[in-house]
């Protein structure tokens, strides 16, 4: 299960500032993610794309600075977004709360499609802006930079979590996955839980003579890519295939969206898969203590999951920000499964009434009222000093 029994102070600024945060705080910012933590309730959006969020709007107007503030810099119009599920929490609270300050004359909505379909929406105009866990690649950023006319198409960071390796082996409340096993487990080369390698690994634990159920994304997904990236990067040898946003192993059996993963592992006896770490808590799923580069088996918490995106390189080529993990760093207490969501928009070229509520909303999403909630939500905060180089991106939108 995710650790919930200790006081830390986590690193949650990315690039090493940090954030005290006790136990206390983290073990209610775990648990509120079964209320608000995934498409799994009627408040957020479906992962399978059947339906979209709007949050409920209410309040009155107001104008304050986004760029370093705690302010909502409002405007009026109707936006919508779409893609990636892992930050549909996050998207969702954060439209909530946009909402109730700006009135009735503001509406948002975000569709928790997954990446894949996400980036596609906004290529073909789809969408006013996509959320997706891996910057666009050469093929997506062509077309992305033709959909925005004038301008290029940013990929900039701004909600970090982590992957939670999800298990449903009865009698097994602990357990610890290297990333060579769960390679081998993906590729098929492991196939009962009792397998010696994984018992050499869990000392004490009995493991039952069950076979290994795999789940992975039927869709194009980001959380695909990041885990399957850790898995390469960490263990080339038992995992060879290189990251994906469609998963790159045909073994096991799939699921649409993190929702029906989860939802897979819960109902399987013997299934193991993976999704961001608020479908896990909302499944009421144990997850695995995973694996590093130097072979130490860190537990999901969100303060490792910090520490481990603290050593990202940042890369602001072209005007984006984007994440590079360092999966050599090996910290006992940095957990190695991580993603980004980035916030797709374009640079210049956006439909001009729609511009300042584009703006204001993605400006609010990096300043420091939105990204002080993530914490409890179950993600990582940027920095100070990334919540203001991420919104004054967001502020030069044009």
């Amino acid at each position: 299960m995710i650790r919930r029994d200790f006081p830390v102070k986590i690193h949650a600024g990315v690039n090493g500032r940090s954030a005290a945060v006790g136990a206390g705080v983290l073990a209610l910012a775990l648990a509120s993610l079964t209320a608000c933590g995934s498409d799994n309730n009627s408040s957020s959006s479906s992962s399978g794309g059947s339906s979209s969020n709007s949050a409920a709007a209410g309040g009155s107007s107001s104008s304050g600075s986004t760029s370093g503030g705690g302010d909502i810099n409002c405007a009026n119009g109707t936006l919508s977004g779409q893609g990636s599920s892992a930050q549909n929490a996050a998207v969702v609270k954060f439209i909530k709360d946009f909402q109730t300050k700006c009135g009735n004359s503001t509406n948002i909505s975000y569709n928790a499609t997954g990446s894949g379909p996400g980036v596609t929406a906004f290529i073909s105009k789809q969408a006013d802006w996509a959320g997706s866990d891996y910057p666009l690649n050469a093929d997506q950023q062509k077309q992305a930079d033709a959909r925005c006319t004038n301008g290029k198409a940013l990929s900039v960071g701004t909600i970090p979590g982590a992957i939670a390796v999800m298990y449903n082996v009865p009698g097994v409340d602990k357990l610890n996955l290297s990333a060579a096993n769960l390679g081998k487990i993906y590729n098929g080369t492991i196939a009962k839980w009792n397998d010696q390698a994984i018992a050499a690994d869990n000392p004490g634990v009995t493991l039952p003579d069950l076979a290994i159920q795999t789940f992975h994304r039927s869709d194009a997904s980001g959380t695909s890519f990041n885990f399957s990236n850790y898995l390469n990067k960490t263990a080339p040898s038992d995992f060879p295939t290189a990251a994906n946003k469609q998963w790159p192993v045909s073994k096991g059996q799939s699921a649409q969206g993190s929702k029906g993963v989860a939802q897979a592992v819960q109902s399987t006896s013997g299934a193991i898969g993976y999704a961001e770490v608020s479908y896990a808590t909302s499944n009421n799923l144990k997850t695995a203590a995973v694996g590093n580069a130097a072979g130490k088996f860190v537990p999901l918490t969100i303060a490792n999951a910090s520490n481990f995106i603290s050593k990202a390189q940042i890369d602001t080529a072209d005007g984006n920000y984007k994440f590079n993990f360092d999966y050599t760093y090996a910290n006992d207490n940095a957990y190695p499964a991580v993603l980004v969501t980035y916030e797709i928009a374009c640079s210049s070229g956006n439909d001009s009434g729609k511009l300042p509520l584009l703006k204001n909303f993605l400006a609010y999403t990096a300043n420091n009222s939105a990204q002080s909630q993530l914490e409890g939500l179950g993600y990582v905060a940027l920095s100070s000093d990334q919540q203001s180089k991420v919104a004054a991106i967001f502020d030069g939108l044009k």
